[in-house]
């Protein structure tokens, strides 16, 4: 049975808060509601199927500032702790949510069966990024950016296995072998290393994605998959926000110990142009373009994350290193690849068997 919508005037008197999402007069005279960012794990894309210039750009943007947001990490542990840099991250990120959530009228704490399911995707990623921060100390920035983009095989696999309907077709079969030859390339130079190191934060990283790819298939498959995505993202914030410093403080790490204008700058961008900016953006993008086509872009991220380990820490960038990145980079477009006329978009901003790329972080810092 359809609705029908009221004009403004009327309805400003009758239910004001709703008045303020009319965009205007249709064809048949009714008002069309518009769509609300908070409003992203409920609406469809309107038939958009294909992304313009704007929509290719930020994407571009985006992926530049995740990958260098491996570079930020490393140089912020010169003056901060790991696990303790990783808290005020996701503290600071977890307070202008809560802001913008605030100005946008949109609750983020409501009783309606999800805090299970919440906290748990916070604990996950409370410990992925654990392994991210601790990592970093072991590993290089290119080598971790990398490696942590195996993430969206593993939801590829774990969505097969675990969600009804999430079938893997050839090209993300294909996808899933390029990515573990570049895996097993990129861990091939990290054993032979002289430093031992290394291949020890290779582990930590690669687990790092291991849990980053549960994530998304607990967010998928539980209640979480119908809420809005600052609601999901902000369970993960928050949660982090708690256990990191906590970590932090069992570990013994020395805490706040240099704090330089780089060093602070560098957790600044971490908090508020990726964990925050970034990810708004993100939010935008998925109410108004197929997730399945966006996320395509996410193999972008590793090429600009090798380059600023290059280009700013003088990391060393082997042959080796490229032909892993060139395989996992492949791996990620053919799981990511929608397949020819691509099915209408599913809640939270996914097309169902085609974005392995979480709706809610479309890519990790």
């Amino acid at each position: 049975m359809t609705q029908r919508l009221m004009p403004t005037s009327l309805k400003a008197r009758l239910c004001p808060r709703r008045a303020r999402s009319a965009l205007g007069r249709g064809r048949n005279g009714r008002w069309i509601p518009a769509p609300r960012l908070e409003d992203v794990s409920n609406s469809p894309l309107a038939g958009i199927n294909r992304l313009d210039g704007v929509a290719v750009i930020l994407m571009v943007v985006l992926c530049a500032a995740w990958g260098l947001q491996q570079v930020a990490i490393k140089v912020t542990n010169e003056g901060i702790s790991p696990l303790l840099q990783g808290g005020f991250r996701s503290i600071g990120a977890a307070g202008l949510l809560w802001l913008w959530a605030r100005s946008r009228g949109i609750r983020l704490f409501v009783h309606d069966g999800s805090l299970t399911a919440g906290l748990s995707v916070g604990l996950l990623f409370a410990a992925e990024f654990c392994l991210i921060y601790w990592g970093l100390s072991y590993t290089t920035a290119s080598r971790s950016v990398l490696l942590l983009y195996t993430a969206p095989f593993v939801v590829a696999l774990g969505a097969h296995l675990f969600l009804p309907g999430e079938s893997l077709g050839w090209r993300q079969t294909v996808g899933l072998l390029c990515a573990f030859a570049g895996v097993a390339a990129a861990f091939s130079e990290g054993i032979t290393a002289a430093d031992s190191r290394l291949l020890i934060g290779d582990v930590m990283i690669l687990g790092a994605a291991l849990l980053w790819g549960a994530t998304t298939v607990l967010i998928k498959a539980s209640r979480l998959a119908t809420l809005p995505a600052a609601r999901t993202l902000f369970y993960q914030l928050a949660v982090s926000a708690l256990a990191l410093p906590l970590a932090s403080a069992l570990r013994g790490e020395p805490g706040l110990f240099a704090p330089t204008p780089l060093v602070l700058a560098c957790l600044a961008y971490q908090t508020i142009g990726v964990a925050f900016v970034s990810y708004l953006v993100w939010f935008w993008l998925i109410t108004r373009y197929p997730a399945s086509r966006l996320s395509a872009f996410s193999f972008l991220t590793p090429l600009f994350g090798i380059l600023a380990g290059g280009l700013l820490l003088g990391e060393p960038v082997t042959v080796t290193l490229l032909l892993a990145l060139v395989l996992v980079a492949a791996g990620i477009w053919l799981v990511n690849r929608p397949a020819n006329g691509s099915s209408p978009a599913e809640p939270n901003g996914t097309a169902r068997g085609h974005s392995a790329t979480s709706p809610v972080q479309g890519g990790r810092g």
